[in-house]
């Protein structure tokens, strides 16, 4: 039985590189039927795409956000700085998924502002930003490397870790970094008079109070499908972050998933295209 919620929020999937928990998010996609679906930027990587790798299981994850589409989900694809090539198309409509820059919208008389959060992080522009492509290989070896080593834990009987937050919060500059990122969303928030702002960008979930001399506004962070698996859920009228590990979601993927398979870039585009006009003859 599939769950039916007003909102859910996704960010930083970054389909398309070794990363992603794509499996994993088809699992959590199958299983909800959201009336609003909000992608908050960094869902393809392109950043980091492989023109000549995009395993099947990111495809499916693809297809299946169009298939919520079509049965009437509302998607809102909100660019990121890793997928920032497709905001020269911003305001595009195809059916039921809008392109955008940021989002605002109403919920239970509260005004809610979605975007990514990039536009005020130094490190996504100019000759940073070209080191910030480069430190996405490394970070993207880093998760890769993590992964063998949670399998051997695993197989050891011991509990997983993770190497990525261990730098982050062993780096007193990461701890800072993260900590005015928050500050600063939700000073442009507070600001803006709006009651919540929900941003992605950073892969740390977070449901928080900001207060500020100005006013206070309900800071959520999606995180991410690299290392947290988590969203963002609005149901019975607050805001929860969803943990894909604590969720006992234990929905089947057929066994050709597993496979990395070489699917072209170009032929990705045109599977994407063919579904949306199929779905608008239908």
């Amino acid at each position: 039985m599939k769950r039916k919620l007003p909102v859910v929020v996704i960010s930083d999937t970054h389909l398309g590189t070794y990363g992603c928990h794509a499996k994993e998010l088809l699992h959590y996609l199958r299983s909800i039927e959201p009336e609003i679906l909000v992608l908050n930027g960094d869902i393809i990587d392109i950043w980091n795409l492989n023109k000549s790798w995009f395993p099947k299981a990111h495809m499916q994850v693809v297809r299946q956000i169009l298939k919520m589409a079509e049965k009437g989900t509302k998607v809102y694809y909100i660019t990121g700085n890793h997928d920032e090539a497709l905001r020269k198309y911003e305001g595009t409509n195809i059916g039921n998924v809008s392109l955008e820059d940021k989002l605002i919208l109403s919920l239970d008389g509260k005004i809610v502002w979605f975007f990514h959060g990039d536009i005020f992080d130094a490190t996504t522009k100019g000759w940073a930003k070209i080191l910030a492509k480069l430190g996405g290989k490394g970070y993207d070896i880093l998760i890769l490397l993590n992964r063998f080593i949670n399998q051997i834990l695993h197989a050891l009987g011991r509990e997983k870790m993770s190497l990525s937050k261990k730098v982050k919060s062993g780096v007193k500059q990461a701890v800072q970094w993260i900590n005015n990122f928050e500050i600063t969303a939700a000073e442009l928030a507070i600001d803006q008079q709006y009651d919540v702002v929900v941003c992605g960008h950073i892969h740390q979930p977070e449901k928080r109070i900001i207060r500020t001399q100005s006013g206070a506004v309900l800071y959520l962070n999606s995180g991410d499908w690299v290392e947290n698996c988590t969203s963002l859920e609005y149901y019975e009228g607050s805001w929860h972050i969803f943990e894909y590990q604590a969720s006992g979601i234990a929905e089947e993927i057929p066994e050709t998933l597993d496979k990395e398979v070489k699917l072209p870039v170009q032929h990705v585009v045109a599977g994407i295209m063919a579904f949306n006009f199929k779905a608008e003859v239908q």
